[in-house]
């Protein structure tokens, strides 16, 4: 993997699959629709939702990364299981999916050890990559946050969105992997969600809602110039209640309502179609970083 446009390139380019695991209560447009509305009223679907995905990733051969809530690993220690043992990468997403810009450096310390210490002990893998709830680390506000996860232990970051967006996003963040934090021979790979650049504007087709809302024909245009074009591997994301339209729904705000459940009826059919025409793999192997195995 060459960072900062550095390196040979290799013909084929495999992309990043990956799954930020997590209920459908955890997303910060329900929990605000519905102020606060959490597991204590509403049920437990993760489990379900990561063995459908985990069963199309095997129909056609893909693997990736998982970033985990402690939470969940905490609750459901069978599903980081299944996870490890179909061969994915498991990676942290912070314990109880708080906002890292709400949180002080010793506290973020103390939930990112807190939820690796949770997710290896389900695993029994290594955990060396992070991706902040909410993409909330920001390079200029919260530039201790690399430095944490360094003294951690961590080798990557996947928490960068280049794009506007009205609660999360850094449109004039590098596009591709490159080094966050570095310090003599200790370094932080930072791996951003992707785009593609039109028009001096970076588009969002890195997954989520955007791949619930436009048509499955842009996400794939914009894969294949990335791969094709600008020969640099792709971050793909989603959660596994993306999967899930049969969830509840509780009242909320229309604004809310449609940006949560915006496509999930669909999202089956077109991520079978994306991955039938891309690589996928997870996160370490593509960044050419350690197995992360015990």
């Amino acid at each position: 993997m060459r960072l900062n446009g550095h390196g040979p390139r290799p013909a084929a380019i495999t992309n990043v699959f990956s799954v930020d695991v997590e209920e459908y209560y955890h997303a910060a447009i329900f929990r605000r629709g519905t102020r606060g509305l959490g597991h204590a009223s509403l049920e437990s679907r993760v489990a379900r939702s990561v063995d459908r995905l985990l069963d199309l990733l095997s129909a056609h051969g893909a693997r990736g990364t998982f970033f985990v809530l402690g939470d969940i690993a905490r609750r459901h220690p069978a599903v980081v299981q299944r996870i490890a043992a179909a061969a994915h990468e498991v990676a942290c997403h912070g314990d109880d999916h708080a906002d890292v810009s709400a949180l002080t450096p010793a506290a973020f310390r103390a939930d990112i050890r807190r939820a690796r210490a949770r997710i290896e002990d389900a695993a029994g893998q290594r955990v060396v990559g992070y991706r902040a709830p909410n993409f909330s680390i920001g390079p200029s506000e919260q530039p201790w946050a690399y430095q944490v996860l360094v003294e951690e232990g961590f080798l990557y970051d996947s928490s960068s969105f280049p794009i506007h967006h009205d609660r999360y996003g850094q449109p004039d963040a590098p596009r591709f992997p490159h080094h966050a934090w570095t310090d003599g021979a200790s370094r932080l790979v930072e791996f951003p969600i992707s785009t593609v650049r039109l028009m001096g504007v970076n588009l969002p087709i890195g997954g989520g809602g955007y791949f619930r809302l436009f048509p499955l024909s842009w996400i794939r245009h914009g894969l294949h110039h990335v791969n094709a074009r600008e020969r640099q591997p792709v971050m793909f994301y989603l959660h596994p209640w993306e999967l899930d339209p049969d969830q509840p729904r509780p009242p909320m705000p229309w604004s809310n309502r449609f940006r949560h459940y915006v496509g999930l009826k669909q999202l089956a059919a077109k991520l079978t179609g994306l991955l039938a025409d891309f690589r996928f793999a997870p996160a370490r192997e593509v960044l050419q970083l350690e197995s992360g195995r015990h």
